[in-house]
């Protein structure tokens, strides 16, 4: 099904009352910037001027990681940004907003506004904290933020109204199978049901590490397991499946998931793109789509 994608995403994530979109990957280069981006492009488009950030580095031309080359960001005037102050860039001039005591990996975090459209950085705060501060600033100068976030990284937007799209892809799997797998498991983790309060529950302080949750299936444990946050499920892939399907986990503050995006191409291999986005979609439950492609699964 044909879509404008980063529209189509945006009308989920509004539908929640959500007033921020944070954007994370099962790992690198599977499309998450290129999600975030068509968001902010939708936005723009029906007249919303947002707020952008990162949790990393976006927009700069070489990745400083492994050196290849990446798309500009080009904003439009009247876009909200937070990001490192000495990336500014010197022309054309932005509005400076506030100067945050924050740092980023290239210095203080500033608050700005676009005044001419043009290519900018985001370097944004690295923290959990840092994350949630710099959303909340932002939704002071914007009516809606848009991030571009990491999984470890967004433990202080449990219990709050952010949406969350989770971003898959060829790069971080070697198979279509050990890529579904991934983000199932990751999207049923970040799941995970609020606890009612009514059920006998064990408190796990600090992280259900692989060895407890193994524990505690070996003892047969029928009791909800409670963690404060679905970031403090320290499981990933097959083995989170089976943990969840075996224990009742679940947390105190709640992530929203609104959508899943697929990326069917990587650097060293290619998935065939609607199978994939398929058997995601049958895997998670939840809206996927092919930014790419502009396609949303059936």
């Amino acid at each position: 099904m044909h879509v404008d994608v980063g529209d189509a995403i945006l009308r989920l994530a509004q539908e929640t009352g959500a007033p921020s979109l944070v954007v994370v990957g099962t790992g690198k280069n599977v499309g998450k910037t290129v999600a975030m981006r068509a968001i902010y492009r939708a936005a723009v488009a029906r007249g919303i001027a947002p707020g952008l950030t990162s949790i990393g580095r976006d927009g700069e031309a070489i990745d400083v990681g492994d050196a290849q080359s990446k798309p500009r960001l080009f904003l439009r005037a009247g876009t909200a940004l937070a990001t490192a102050r000495d990336v500014l860039p010197a022309s054309p001039a932005s509005e400076m907003l506030e100067l945050s005591l924050l740092q980023t990996a290239a210095g203080r975090l500033a608050y700005a506004r676009v005044r001419s459209d043009a290519h900018y950085e985001l370097v944004g705060p690295p923290t959990a904290s840092g994350l949630r501060e710099a959303i909340d600033t932002l939704l002071h100068h914007a009516p809606y933020a848009i991030v571009d976030g990491a999984v470890d990284r967004i433990a202080a937007l449990a219990g709050g109204r952010d949406a969350v799209v989770v971003a898959c892809g060829a790069s971080a799997s070697p198979t279509i199978d050990e890529a579904v797998s991934d983000v199932r498991a990751l999207v049923a983790r970040l799941s995970i049901a609020r606890y009612d309060g009514r059920e006998e529950a064990l408190r796990i302080e600090g992280a259900l590490t692989p060895s407890r949750a193994t524990q505690l299936i070996r003892e047969g444990e029928k009791r909800a397991i409670v963690v404060r946050d679905p970031t403090q499920i320290a499981l990933s892939g097959r083995g989170a499946l089976h943990a969840l399907e075996r224990l009742r986990v679940r947390c105190e503050r709640e992530i929203r998931i609104v959508a899943v995006t697929v990326a069917s191409i990587g650097r060293d291999r290619t998935f065939e793109p609607r199978m994939f986005a398929h058997e995601v979609a049958s895997a998670t439950g939840v809206p996927t789509f092919d930014v790419y492609a502009s396609e949303r699964a059936a």
